[in-house]
């Protein structure tokens, strides 16, 4: 209990707020570019006997009608089209949902790793199983922040696709307030299952994270920021591209103000995630599962090793003052 209460798990979640805060802020225009990019919601087209009957579900992401398809070109094409700041649309919300998100999973992250390693030396397995149990605590207690943050980043983009249904919430309260009002209290959840399946991003992440820290301290005394920061982009590279075509779905689910019959009922089971990703094969063929790929990487391999270098470099002052054992020589 005390390794879960202590003074080392509250620098790690601070730090891990912080820094993902920075980093997020730093690049959320590639964010705003993957969003749409990521093509989010297509015509709506029945599932049939695979959820309940006549349900109608709005498939598969953004705005497949837009022309430009490379970050840099939907980048320019939302500023002229929509101002200055469209880029940073929703920053408030995400930055928010990113702070409390990362707060909870570093915290528990670390406090896992402290009762279970107790002093020792990590593995790879360990890391690999901690990072699952975090993100699983994550997920159940951050889902309906970033149900919220998906629908106001989206709120006044001029979309190409006539089927999205527009929303209008006047800031966070109001959005959570709208969604409890008008789809029930469950809807906050939407996306939940593919989140859950996704809790592997992060454990995946921070396997290879700690994993090659590891590596590189055999053979140095400590790692530079250039070390921090690449390592950092490597994990989350590789987390990304295996975990993408989940992200996919789950973008889709969280947004989920798709044109649905009355009972609008709520999708998310396994049954509903595989008809969707066998949906966007049989559209756009095996890539189509990684469209927006480019700009994902992009954003999420940066901003994790920008996440990454604040956060041990936080970590490692604080401890310093504190006299605990530094954060990159763990």
């Amino acid at each position: 209990m005390a390794s879960v209460l202590s003074y080392e798990s509250l620098v790690h979640a601070v730090a891990g707020a912080v820094g993902s805060m920075t980093a997020m802020t730093v690049f959320f225009p590639l964010d705003t570019a993957r969003l749409r990019l990521q093509d989010f919601l297509e015509r709506e087209q029945r599932i049939g006997n695979m959820v309940e009957p006549d349900t109608i579900v709005t498939a598969h992401v953004v705005d497949e009608k837009r022309k430009s398809k490379t970050t840099h070109m939907v980048l320019l094409e939302i500023i002229k089209e929509e101002g200055l700041l469209a880029p940073y649309r929703g920053w408030f919300p995400v930055i928010s949902s990113l702070c409390c998100s990362n707060f909870v999973y570093f915290y528990t992250f670390n406090s896992l790793k402290a009762v279970w390693v107790k002093g020792q030396h990590s593995t790879t397995g360990k890391d690999l199983v901690v990072g699952f149990v975090a993100g699983v605590v994550n997920v159940l207690l951050t889902t309906p922040l970033w149900v919220v943050n998906t629908r106001l980043k989206l709120q006044g983009a001029k979309f190409r696709n006539e089927d999205i249904v527009p929303t209008n919430y006047n800031g966070i309260i109001d959005a959570f307030h709208q969604i409890i009002r008008d789809e029930g209290i469950l809807a906050l959840w939407n996306g939940t299952f593919p989140s859950l399946l996704l809790v592997f991003n992060p454990a995946i992440q921070f396997m290879f994270y700690e994993g090659l820290k590891r590596q590189l301290l055999k053979k140095r005394m400590k790692l530079s920021s250039v070390d921090v920061f690449i390592i950092g982009a490597i994990a989350k590279a590789i987390a990304t591209t295996v975990t993408y075509p989940l992200q996919t779905v789950q973008s889709i689910l969280r947004f989920g103000h798709h044109r649905l019959n009355p009972e609008n009922r709520t999708l998310g089971s396994l049954r509903n995630i595989l008809y969707l990703l066998h949906q966007r094969v049989r559209r756009f063929g095996i890539m189509g599962l990684y469209k927006g790929l480019e700009a994902k990487l992009l954003q999420t391999a940066l901003t994790a090793a920008l996440m990454f270098l604040v956060y041990e470099k936080l970590t490692a002052a604080t401890f310093t003052v504190m006299g605990l054992k530094s954060a990159l020589k763990r």
